[in-house]
């Protein structure tokens, strides 16, 4: 399986083995645009592969911080107590780069940067970038992305 996630599009392009397009999706990437080095908040671009999956089982709006479930739910109440909070939520999906020295190892490593794709609050808008570096999507989306693709599944980050 691999995925194809368009920064110029935001959109994520789900393909089968035989190439077939099996899902689209509507995301979010980096406000900050495209980039690689650590602390940038920008989004990696390349070949990467989904390292690990976390979440399965939680509610959706199961708010995540360190990739731990906090006991919370979001909702409109927390984020209003929590404003600045760069929610993670439902489900991760932590990215790993598979080029060295371009998005893997030393300064540029998205697993370091702890890049992910993962669920977030509905009042996050889908189609524009608006992360600090991760691949943003709906709640539902990701619930589906989830259980549809196995940990080491291909994920390229184009800027086209």
């Amino acid at each position: 399986m691999k995925l194809l996630v368009s920064v110029a599009r935001q959109q994520m392009t789900v393909f089968d083995e035989a190439g077939k397009v099996l899902r689209e999706y509507p995301v979010s990437t980096a406000k900050a645009g495209v980039g690689e080095v650590s602390g940038s908040f920008q989004t990696p671009r390349g070949r990467h592969l989904i390292r690990a999956k976390i979440g399965a089982g939680q509610p959706e709006n199961t708010v995540f911080v360190r990739r731990r479930p906090t006991g919370e739910l979001w909702s409109p109440e927390l984020l209003e107590q929590f404003p600045d909070r760069d929610w993670i939520l439902t489900r991760i999906l932590w990215l790993s780069g598979t080029e060295l020295g371009c998005n893997r190892l030393g300064c540029v490593d998205t697993m370091r940067r702890y890049v992910y794709i993962h669920g977030s609050p509905d009042t996050a808008e889908m189609g524009v970038p608006g992360s600090h570096g991760c691949v943003r999507m709906r709640n539902a989306d990701i619930v589906d992305l989830f259980d549809l693709v196995p940990c080491y599944s291909e994920v390229v980050i184009t800027e086209d």
